[in-house]
């Protein structure tokens, strides 16, 4: 951003999730409904997950859809239904009736992931680059897999995570498993799609917003580089725009 320009992310706050997920499913079904919207991104986690579950009660037509997962943990069963693959494919793809040759996984397998993110990241490339992504935020500011100290610019790859990370893992599986390493597109991919919806619930996620919304821009948050986006729209309730200013 130019020097005294404001940040471009913009803010819908609502007092509990639920009112934020319906704004952001009106958001998310106008984009998808665009004749020119055919690459989607999402991300996986329990935050979005009620969004996913108000567009499929929608039925929107989406069978020209693309539908390309953000990122996957390393080094747990590939048939494991938590995966953020698996868990996308249920809860995206066969709820919205995106074709099967429509949906775009990652590999979980520690033998095959990275081979199998760089090539994911190769076809969304070839693909023309994404047109809406759906993102959550981590504790500490990433933005998929892409923690901290993660440059604007970087591509896909499988990374060591944070152990704020690890530890969000650990809850997800139920102390079945921890996954220690991620893979993730990079932040060129993320920033490069030309919509961008993004979620924070509760107050464990006031900081990074704070961070990512009124923070200096710095690969310490990559979620700041949003300020940057022009087009980008957090959805929070109250307690995760805690602690941000009042206008």
């Amino acid at each position: 951003m130019r020097p005294g320009e404001s940040p471009r992310v913009k803010l819908m706050m609502c007092p509990h999730p639920t009112e934020a997920t319906r704004a952001a499913a009106d958001q998310l079904e106008f984009c998808l409904r665009l004749d020119g919207t055919r690459n989607v991104m999402v991300a996986g986690g329990n935050t979005p997950l009620a969004l996913y579950a108000e567009m499929a009660r929608r039925s929107p037509s989406l069978e020209g859809v693309h539908v390309f997962v953000l990122d996957e943990y390393v080094g747990v069963p590939i048939e494991h239904p938590d995966t953020c693959s698996n868990l996308l494919r249920s809860r995206v793809a066969e709820a919205w009736g995106i074709p099967a040759e429509n949906f775009h996984a990652l590999s979980s397998l520690e033998g095959d992931a990275e081979e199998a993110v760089l090539d994911h990241e190769r076809k969304i490339e070839a693909a023309g680059g994404i047109d809406l992504i759906v993102l959550g935020l981590g504790p500490n500011g990433h933005l998929g897999f892409n923690e901290p100290g993660s440059a604007r610019d970087s591509g896909a790859r499988v990374l060591e995570l944070d152990l704020t990370s690890i530890e969000a893992n650990r809850l997800w599986f139920g102390g079945a498993y921890a996954p220690a390493r991620g893979a993730t597109v990079g932040l060129r991919t993320i920033l490069g799609a030309r919509s961008a919806i993004l979620l924070a619930f509760g107050p464990a996620k006031a900081p990074a917003v704070r961070a990512m919304i009124s923070g200096h821009v710095s690969d310490l948050c990559p979620a700041s580089f949003l300020q940057e986006h022009p087009d980008a729209t957090a959805y929070l309730d109250r307690e995760a725009a805690a602690l941000l200013e009042s206008p």
